[in-house]
């Protein structure tokens, strides 16, 4: 007798284990569906572990915004030319010419910046193609390379000026005062304008 029998019951009514239909076999694994995992999810993750890489981490001396690296470190202005490029005033000859209808104002100019540093050359009237004609403060005139070297030095003595190349062979530079001249710049002035065009403050490029 089966122990699923109840007492008092036996022929037909005994009931076996084999009545019991069993569960299908599991098919073979050939047979199983495959599950496909997805990548996207975890491609995402990795690319957002690098995004906090690169917005937590940075190199010294500079600030790190989103993930976008903002350099602090000064950067020199840009000038005219480098200033390896401009001579200093005692390297400097100046020609002081007086295109105004007053008189003495070569002689004292002149004398003004040789105290300055410069070296004087001629001081007289201006040539007939310039006298009672430069309506600014001052032409300055020069071979073409003192344009960028010279020129710029020599200009800030005088605020005002315009400058110009003429095809001369020499170093040497011209000052033609103009008519609405009246004196030189001060010297702490000039001294201050000659420091910024050899020597540009660096400047920062980002906030930090």
């Amino acid at each position: 007798m089966s122990m699923l029998t109840p007492p008092g019951m036996g022929g037909k009514y005994r009931i076996t284990g084999m009545s019991t239909p069993h569960a299908p076999p599991p098919p073979p694994a050939q047979d199983r569906p495959r599950v496909r995992r997805r990548r996207g999810r975890a491609r995402r993750g990795r690319l957002g572990t690098l995004q906090l890489v690169d917005v937590f981490s940075g190199d010294e001396g500079t600030k790190t915004t989103a993930g976008k690296q903002t350099d602090c470190k000064p950067v020199p202005k840009a000038s005219a030319a480098p200033a390896a490029a401009f001579p200093k005033p005692a390297q400097i000859t100046v020609n002081v010419y007086n295109a105004t209808p007053r008189s003495g104002l070569a002689k004292t100019t002149a004398d003004e910046l040789k105290k300055r540093g410069f070296k004087i050359g001629k001081v007289g009237n201006a040539p007939v193609a310039y006298d009672k004609k430069v309506p600014g403060t001052g032409l300055l005139l020069g071979a073409t390379t003192a344009v960028k070297g010279a020129l710029p030095v020599l200009g800030t003595q005088l605020a005002g000026t315009t400058s110009k190349a003429d095809t001369r062979a020499t170093a040497d530079v011209d000052l033609i005062l103009g008519t609405a001249f009246k004196t030189l710049s001060p010297k702490t002035t000039a001294d201050a304008a000659l420091v910024a065009l050899t020597k540009p403050a660096p400047v920062p490029t980002g906030k930090c």
